[in-house]
Formats: structure tokens, sequence, C-alpha cells
């Protein structure tokens, strides 16, 4: 009884705070976060990837859970780079990886955060869940003026709803999202204005800047109840410097979003991937892709520069720490890329400037 009051808890907390595994028990009828006409990715209560696998089963849930092959992490992985402390602004590029999703993009004298994660652990709970191996790259209180927030969807390391609160109350800026997510982020602080957009939507940011919505093959959860009720996106950001491409968690697919995005936008000056929790394939491919599909991604877009993120800080499935960087070394080299055109990010390191 004990181990199956345990497999239970651990199922659920799965479920909530990885951004990589369905769960097929949906009980709800009604979306409580969005309400609009059904379309080709929305059926009238939950979002969906056209053409792209939506959940697993617990029966899968828990061969994955109970299957073995889980790498060992440590305690601690400590980056090499000192904590960054960026400048107030730049009229160049510049880009902070402050650790696994969470990115400070400095462009254009514009200062614009990804995916802000701070808290401890990426979970709905402070006790379990994926706890932080490594510092952020940059501390809270060394962050610049932040003109904007970027959210690609809404699981936990992704959506720090307590860190978005905290950024509206000492920088009062623009928050962009998915449709849904409004009414998540308005949890934290009700007065929180969000921009929210359909994919092939876009929100101007000022100075030349626009955001723009476009599909990923991913899905959404805060809790077991609200399974892709929350669209999900990636980002394109056309600004005075080229355009940037970032992708918060997505499956590669059969590659179309990557081909449609090329063909609408042309080729980005920069493109900043995922490269982290894919393992095992059979249960995570459709949600997240590995190094070497993020190379294929980096070279279909034809990006100038690649930056990987998504990995070494929370353990969320079963590959060591420093193997999505190993296998990115080796993706690169068996696509005669130079290593130094597609970087896998450590928090702190610095890209541009």
């Amino acid at each position: 009884m004990k181990n199956r009051g345990f497999l239970k808890f651990a199922s659920a907390m799965t479920v909530m705070t990885l951004g990589g595994v369905g769960y097929a028990a949906h009980k709800r009828s009604r979306n409580p976060y969005y309400q609009g006409p059904v379309s080709d990715h929305f059926d009238g209560v939950r979002f969906f990837s056209p053409g792209q696998p939506t959940d697993k089963d617990v029966g899968e849930l828990a061969r994955w859970q109970l299957g073995g092959g889980r790498e060992a992490w440590p305690a601690r992985f400590p980056s090499p780079f000192p904590q960054d402390t960026p400048p107030e602004r730049i009229e160049g590029l510049r880009i902070v990886h402050i650790g696994h999703a969470s990115l400070l993009i400095q462009v254009a004298g514009r200062n614009i955060l990804v995916d802000p994660v701070y808290a401890t652990r990426a979970s709905p709970v402070g006790f379990a869940g994926p706890k932080r191996v490594n510092p952020p790259g940059i501390a809270f209180a060394a962050l610049p003026p932040i003109d904007a927030v970027l959210i690609t969807h809404n699981h936990y390391d992704h959506l720090d709803g307590a860190i978005l609160a905290r950024l509206w109350a000492e920088h009062a800026p623009t928050f962009v999202a998915p449709l849904g997510n409004d009414a998540i982020i308005r949890t934290y602080d009700a007065t929180i204005p969000v921009e929210t957009r359909d994919w092939g939507g876009s929100v101007d940011l000022g100075d030349g800047i626009v955001v723009h919505l476009v599909p990923a093959n991913h899905w959404s959860a805060r809790g077991v109840n609200d399974k892709r009720m929350a669209l999900w996106c990636a980002f394109v950001l056309t600004t005075p410097q080229g355009v940037l491409y970032h992708v918060g968690d997505t499956g590669y697919g059969d590659g179309a979003i990557f081909r449609d995005l090329r063909e609408r936008f042309g080729a980005p000056r920069l493109a900043t991937l995922p490269i982290g929790a894919y393992e095992p394939r059979w249960f995570m491919q459709a949600q997240h892709m590995n190094p070497e599909e993020a190379v294929r991604v980096f070279r279909e877009v034809g990006a100038e520069q690649g930056l990987g993120h998504h990995w070494g800080t929370f353990r969320l499935t079963n590959e060591g720490v420093a193997e999505p960087a190993e296998a990115l070394g080796r993706a690169l080299a068996a696509a005669e890329v130079p290593s130094e055109r597609f970087l896998a990010m450590r928090p702190g390191q610095v890209w541009g400037g």
C-alpha cells in the first residue's frame, strides 16, 4: 500500500511538473482558462498540435517511472561562468542564460526575459519535485530594467508565478503569453495585465521589436485536470538586430512548423533551442527534441547561430546532467557544423554584446 501511494504521488507530481509527459485522464468538460471558437488546434475545451500525438496514458507513465534507466544527477552542477551583471541597456544583441529555459535578451535598447524561473524547485510545492542544481545565472537584484516578459507555456519549469508577480511589482513589464495563460498568471497577482495571442498573433514591443507567437509541438498543464487547457507556443522576435527564434519546448514532429517558420520569417540570425529532457525517446519524442533533432532544426531554419538551453539545471528525465551537451557536440560533428555555431549554454554564460 505504501508503494502504491508513493507511485500515485510521484505520477501526479510528474504530470504537474514535467514538460514532456502526457496523462490521458480528463474529467473536466469546461475550460477554466480560455473560452473561444473552435479552430484547427482548439476543440472548444483543449488545445492540440495538429497531426501530432497528444497524451500518454497511465500505463505508459507507469512503464517509464518503473522502467529504470535513470542516470544519477549530482546535488550540485555549478556553472563555470560567474553570475552575470548585465549592462542597463545595449543597442546591439546580448543573450544571457539564466538557467534551464530562462534567458535575458537585450536587443536594440530593450530588455526581454523569456520564461524566467528563479524557484528552487520546478514544482507546485516546495518540498518535492525537480530541484535546481545551480543558482540562476543572473541574480534577481542584478537584472536590468525589464521591458517585456515572454512566457511560452505553463509548465512549472517555464512559468514561475511568484517571480512573475515580483517582476510586475518591481519592473511593470509587458507580459506576453499564448491563450489562456493570462488566467493562470493572474492567480499570482490579479493586477498583472497579460497580452495573450493565438498562434499567428503578434505584439509590438516598441523600438522596432515585434514578438510573434508561432506553433510548437508540445502541451500544457498546471495540475492533473487542466491538461492542454492553455495554449503553448514558440516566439519569433523581429528586431533591428535581425530575426530571433526562441523555442521553449517542442518535439520535432514532421518538421512542418520549422519549414513554415523559415518561409514566413526568413533565416533567423539566432535560434535558441531546447536540447535536454529527452530520454526515454519512446516517451518523450513527441514533446521534446533531442540534441540531434535540435541540430536538424537549426539547419532547416537556416540560423546563423544556435544556443542550446533546457538542460543541466532541473532533472526532468532519464539522461545524465551533462549528456545533452555531449550529445550536441556529437550531433554537430556528424552534421559537419562548427561547434561554435551552436553552443550548449550554461547559467551566467553570455553570447553577443
